[in-house]
């Protein structure tokens, strides 16, 4: 049932694809275990090993700030539709903040999003398939747009504002790496 691959084929990255969310998954050494979900058009597989994805502006960073401890990340998606399937992509994944040398290639491959807060870059060192036997049928409708309402009625300064109260560091204590807001301006 089970399968490891050392790294992405043709038929997983399509899989991928089709695939209309995904979920992360995190940790410090100490803390919380982080796991959210993502959706929007915010995956790139970049290469059989490597995938970035746009994170938005959130309640929280803890994806960032466990990253900085502990590079490890998990990404599963799940097939809610057609033949049943898992794919999990592990490895060391790091953060790319504004302002940062490969922030303008790199979300530069992704559509326009208000509030996008970093990019995570994953090198992959394990790709497993599992059954997906349990996971349920679900038929997807469309992606929300409340992030963009959001981000859009708080306006750049404000944004800045929430992103400096909130989220430069995790709900343990720990720091995001996310710049100050002038560093930020200026990005």
């Amino acid at each position: 049932m089970a399968r490891q691959y050392e790294q992405l084929t043709d038929r997983l990255t399509d899989f991928i694809r089709d695939q209309q969310m995904f979920f992360v998954a995190t940790a410090a050494r100490d803390g919380r275990v982080n796991v959210s979900p993502k959706g929007l058009d915010s995956l790139r597989v970049l290469s059989p090993d490597r995938v970035v994805w746009l994170n938005g502006t959130g309640s929280g960073n803890e994806t960032a700030a466990h990253l900085l401890d502990t590079p490890r990340m998990t990404l599963m998606f799940c097939a809610f539709s057609g033949k049943p399937n898992i794919l999990r992509v592990y490895g060391a994944a790091r953060a790319v903040h504004p302002g940062e040398p490969e922030w303008d290639g790199l979300v530069s491959l992704f559509p326009p999003l208000l509030g996008a807060r970093n990019l995570f870059v994953l090198d992959i060192d394990l790709v497993q398939t599992s059954c997906g036997f349990g996971v349920p049928l679900y038929e997807f409708q469309e992606q929300r747009t409340l992030m963009d309402s959001w981000a859009g009625k708080k306006g750049t300064e404000g944004l800045l504002a929430y992103q400096q109260e909130r989220n430069r560091s995790s709900i343990d204590g720990f720091p995001t790496g996310l710049p100050e807001a002038e560093a930020m301006r200026e990005a």
